[in-house]
């Protein structure tokens, strides 16, 4: 299955609600005038888009409207997916893997498929020849460290782990010198996923990002926040509290299939400017899927009768 059909099936919930009630609300209305413009936005922001994000799109869209000379409020689709499309794409959303190794520091709170996401990450990386290694960071759970062993032995990747409690900065310190030792070309690291406006949380990731750049100071490094599509909004505040302790380079969005508030990819990226590099639309190993803006815009808002 392609990348636009994953997006297609993965975005069934999310299209039934947003574009579902756009269509009612279009089929409303004779001409394209101001009062379709507020009924838009005010539909934007209830699908978890954001209010500035609702803002941008619907103001973007009336300058589209104008320059075309669009009249048909049934060519608003197309227009909306271009604005989408625009609003998603970046210069480049992918990995950075240009150095042997390159380090991922994968953060979030608990319950947003953190591990699970480390697991797919792995066995694609290993699929694509690369030699990867497995730090589990996250100490504070037993059942975290048990977790992340049984999708290293799944995606057939070596994982370093030391007992409940140890400190997160040493097993990230022994990964490290473990990818150093064996040649890996990519080290992925896990963490601990307590609440996020905790300051000891806070302050542990600043202290593995302290290591991380004494012992790899030339590395490429990624920073991939985890957040769950099904939060809505509140994956925005979570994302701004990581923000301010760590320089976050992308975003991981999970559970996009069982949503209907996928809606906030774009709040995520608009609000944030942070590029969205995967997104989770299901629950096999292939369904981590790197992002794709044009592929999402399409699954999203194209017409089944087109």
């Amino acid at each position: 299955m392609g990348i636009f059909s994953k997006f297609k099936q993965g975005l069934k919930k999310t299209k039934a609600s947003i574009v579902g009630q756009i269509d009612s609300m279009l089929k409303s209305f004779m001409k394209i005038d101001e009062a379709l413009f507020e009924e838009l936005e005010e539909l934007l922001v209830m699908s978890d888009v954001g209010v500035a994000t609702a803002k941008k799109i619907c103001g973007e869209l009336r300058e589209r409207v104008k320059k075309e000379g669009v009249s048909d409020p049934a060519q608003i689709y197309g227009l909306l997916e271009k604005i989408v499309t625009d609003i998603l794409s970046c210069e480049y959303a992918g990995l950075d893997l240009s150095t042997k190794p390159t380090i991922i520091l994968v953060i979030g709170v608990n319950g947003v498929g953190k591990t699970t996401t480390i697991g797919k990450l792995a066995a694609q990386l290993k699929s694509a020849g690369k030699k990867v290694i497995l730090g589990a960071a996250d100490t504070f759970r037993a059942a975290a460290i048990d977790q992340l062993e049984v999708w290293a032995n799944q995606a057939g990747v070596d994982i370093v782990r030391q007992n409940e409690g140890s400190d997160p900065a040493a097993v990230v310190f022994d990964t490290i010198s473990a990818a150093k030792a064996r040649g890996c070309d990519v080290i992925i690291c896990d963490t601990a996923g307590r609440l996020h406006n905790k300051k000891h949380l806070m302050d542990e990731l600043a202290k593995i990002s302290k290591v991380i750049v004494r012992e790899l100071p030339d590395a490429a490094m990624e920073t991939l926040l985890v957040l769950d599509a099904v939060t809505g909004q509140n994956a925005i505040s979570q994302a701004r509290d990581f923000r301010n302790v760590v320089k976050i380079t992308g975003l991981v969005l999970t559970k996009l299939d069982g949503t209907a508030k996928g809606g906030v990819v774009l709040a995520v990226k608009e609000e944030l400017g942070i590029p969205v590099k995967y997104v989770g639309v299901g629950e096999q190993i292939d369904d981590l899927q790197p992002f794709d803006a044009e592929s999402f815009a399409r699954a999203l808002f194209e017409q089944e009768n087109v």
